[in-house]
């Protein structure tokens, strides 16, 4: 007895002792080839791609499951599966004896480990064969939990053709999630991996029903189905066809999978959102294709949570003509207008303007640039508020030259507009559009507003949001000023459609049309959402009808009023830095001591200018207000004193020039010889250090324009310091300049002076 122990133990560490080593020799490390599937914040597939050797095969956990289904596939394939360490030997002493004593061939041997190896390591049913699956499965059972085990079983049971998976054949024969499937249908999916030639769903329906029944009798027997349910599962029908799989938000499904292995992401998208912003983007699209618009991007951002909610990169996917593969998300356009609130929030941060101060919109020119607004209109004087609403150009431009272009530039890339680190020569044209960027940047920062100026980065996917990432992109009182102007709606931004303004949200919006009409933007924010629009073609084909008001803010309504309609009844408050002031509403400024008028104001006390408005100055005259006097040249007797307006340079000559009654002081004293202080002349026409290419041949002259101040009657011109004509202070002359360095001056009737150089080059 001793002698068989000693044998049957030296026999056991033999064994073990080889297993060993063909365990280290020929190690088993199951690396199936998965299909990535892309999931919606609420575990709901929203797209799905087929596995590297083109098969649909899903990851399926036994939690994600219907129970019936675990339950069944235990009975019905391995009822010992919990308790054996990958075969059962008594199933195989079974076979064996059916197989040698009886000669029948029989089945029922191999379990659901042995079973996993099959599926991953395919080989011919022959002895050998078993041995080795029989190895394989004990080194599964050594390395994975039971669990694990059974994941991968139901994720590799065969379905016909190239469906693999409970997880695949649940939303490809039934069109959901296997957690979701009926007691008939759960039974049904069972069936199919014994034999998916014969059983094959869509082919072989009347023969897979009466299979389904037999087993659901079974499985009443068994005691896992109550009678109440058997009776409704043997109704159920059966009607079993290939499917289409979900294919929703397939631009960001293929983001979301480039170079990222994992075949289960987690979006932050909502899947019915994403339904509902993307059957907008296509119906909008559809209406507008009769003008030559074609392609469309929606993309909304849940501002609490800065996750992305809704992701349409195009309006058709499958648009293969009209190119709707690209993601209008991700294409860098030409932004338009949409960039001016961020220059008015720095304004206000910085002192530069407050709602009500006036901003200059008539003609520039810096260093060769003159802007030009969109209805090539000019309104003189324009409070800040108003410039916004209505979208100028000049007093946005004027802003951005106070600011500084590289400052601004700074500023975008703070608040992750990645696309301007390669745009480094920018000019005062990139508040106009003259630069690029994406909807992406730009739902950023209107993000950022919606958050009091704090900028997060937001979420394609539900990790945790890093809280170190923030940054603050303006103050929350100039975002709050900001976001109370975008809300306005006496503004030309408005759709003119009467139908498109029925139910108009309440948001704070801008829009913005690029250069030659190719990009037409609307984005807009409440404090749940930002919604950002684009609307034009991808290969850049301008469209004369095309704005940002009359295409995209149709759609961004839509999309508003589909997603919140509980938005109205939580806005922004202004914050404790802000305060209220009277100020001119001449100027926006402090009033002065001749001002009569006074408006309320918000301000930023210690931050915005204090100045003192000057838009009425008191001057001394005769009795018959003839001739003015200063105070070198005042009389003892004999005068009066009278308000006269004191406009800047510029906008006295954009009053001149519309016939705009100005009151002016005048003319001063003859007699007097004091050279006086205050605003020079202001050359317009030309600019000083820039060089200007004339064609030889061409008998071609240099305009002479300048502004003066309002009490300025005349002004003389010098070529090189040689007089060339004196002329009325709203008059233009004209000169035939000589090749080389050339210096112009202009000098008004109280001795001021103006001296530009410029460079005259002939070819």
């Amino acid at each position: 007895m001793k002698i068989v122990l000693k044998r049957l133990f030296i026999a056991i560490l033999f064994c073990i002792f080889s297993f060993c080593l063909l365990d280290s020799t020929f190690p088993f490390e199951p690396s199936p080839a998965w299909s990535q599937i892309v999931y919606d914040r609420k575990g709901r597939v929203l797209n799905c791609y087929l596995s590297k050797d083109d098969k649909w095969r899903m990851r399926c956990a036994p939690s994600q499951t219907d129970a019936l289904l675990l339950q069944t596939v235990l009975l019905k394939e391995d009822r010992y599966f919990r308790y054996h360490p990958g075969f059962n030997p008594l199933a195989i002493a079974r076979a064996a004896f059916n197989n040698l004593v009886k000669k029948q061939r029989s089945s029922g041997a191999s379990t659901i480990t042995m079973q996993v190896v099959r599926l991953l390591e395919p080989r011919p049913r022959t002895f050998g064969s078993k041995i080795i699956e029989l190895f394989r499965a004990i080194q599964l059972e050594r390395r994975f939990s039971k669990n694990q085990i059974l994941e991968l079983y139901l994720s590799l049971a065969p379905y016909g053709g190239n469906v693999e998976g409970v997880t695949s054949a649940s939303y490809i024969y039934f069109g959901k999630a296997p957690a979701m499937l009926s007691p008939a249908e759960a039974v049904t999916l069972t069936i199919i991996p014994n034999r998916p030639s014969s059983l094959r769903p869509g082919r072989e329906n009347q023969l897979l029903l009466r299979e389904r029944n037999r087993w659901l009798k079974i499985l009443y027997h068994e005691g896992a189905i109550r009678a109440g349910d058997l009776e409704e599962a043997l109704a159920e029908p059966l009607e079993m066809q290939r499917k289409d799989l979900p294919f929703l938000a397939p631009h960001l499904a293929r983001r979301l999978c480039a170079g990222n292995s994992s075949p289960e992401i987690y979006s932050s998208l909502d899947a019915d959102m994403q339904m509902k912003v993307q059957q907008l983007c296509y119906n909008h699209l559809q209406r507008l294709k009769a003008s030559g618009i074609h392609n469309g991007a929606i993309l909304v951002i849940d501002n609490l949570k800065h996750e992305v909610l809704a992701y349409a990169g195009s309006q058709d996917y499958n648009d293969f003509p009209g190119s709707g593969q690209v993601d209008g998300i991700r294409a860098i356009r030409s932004p338009g207008s949409t960039l001016k609130p961020l220059v008015y929030a720095m304004a206000i941060d910085e002192g530069l303007a407050t709602p009500g101060r006036m901003l200059q919109d008539v003609p520039v020119s810096y260093e060769g640039y003159s802007p030009e607004n969109f209805d090539l209109r000019y309104h003189g004087l324009v409070s800040m508020e108003d410039a916004l609403s209505a979208s100028l150009n000049i007093p946005a431009v004027q802003l951005l030259r106070q600011l500084g272009v590289p400052a601004f530039r700074d500023r975008l890339l703070l608040a992750g507009c990645r696309s301007f680190r390669q745009q480094r020569q920018l000019g005062l044209s990139t508040i106009l559009g003259g630069c690029g960027t994406t909807l992406e940047e730009l739902c950023g920062l209107y993000s950022a507003l919606a958050n009091e100026g704090t900028y997060v980065p937001f979420r394609y996917t539900r990790n945790p949001a890093d809280s170190s990432l923030k940054k603050k992109l303006v103050s929350p009182a100039a975002a709050y000023l900001i976001s109370e102007m975008l809300t306005r709606m006496n503004r030309p931004e408005l759709p003119n459609l009467f139908e498109n303004s029925l139910h108009i949200p309440k948001v704070a919006w801008k829009t913005g049309t690029s250069y030659g009409r190719r990009d037409a933007w609307s984005i807009g924010y409440n404090r749940q959402y930002t919604v950002g629009v684009w609307v034009g073609n991808f290969d850049g084909r301008g469209v004369p009808e095309l704005t940002g008001a009359e295409m995209a803010t149709p759609l961004l309504f839509q999309v508003f009023n589909s997603i919140d309609q509980r938005a109205n009844g939580n806005w922004y408050r202004p914050t404790r830095a802000l305060d209220l002031r009277y100020v001119c509403p001449q100027s926006g400024l402090v009033p002065g001591e001749h001002c009569t008028e006074k408006v309320i104001d918000y301000f930023l006390p210690g931050i915005s200018s204090m100045k003192t408005c000057d838009h009425l100055r008191e001057f001394c005259c005769d009795e018959r207000e003839s001739m003015s006097y200063c105070t070198a040249c005042l009389p003892q007797q004999g005068y009066k004193k009278i308000i006269c307006e004191n406009p800047a340079p510029e906008i006295m000559k954009y009053y001149r020039e519309q016939g705009i009654p100005v009151k002016t002081p005048p003319p001063h004293n003859p007699s007097c010889r004091r050279l006086f202080e205050g605003e020079r002349p202001v050359i317009l026409s030309l600019q000083d250090g820039q060089e200007y290419l004339m064609e030889k041949d061409e008998d071609r002259q240099l305009e002479l324009s300048c502004a003066v101040a309002a009490e300025v009657g005349e002004v003389s011109w010098f070529i090189n310091d040689v007089f060339y004509k004196t002329l009325k202070a709203d008059e233009k002359t004209f000169f035939k300049p000589q090749a080389g360095a050339v210096k112009i001056s202009c000098s008004d009737d109280k001795g001021r002076n103006r001296d530009i150089r410029i460079l005259v080059t002939f070819y």
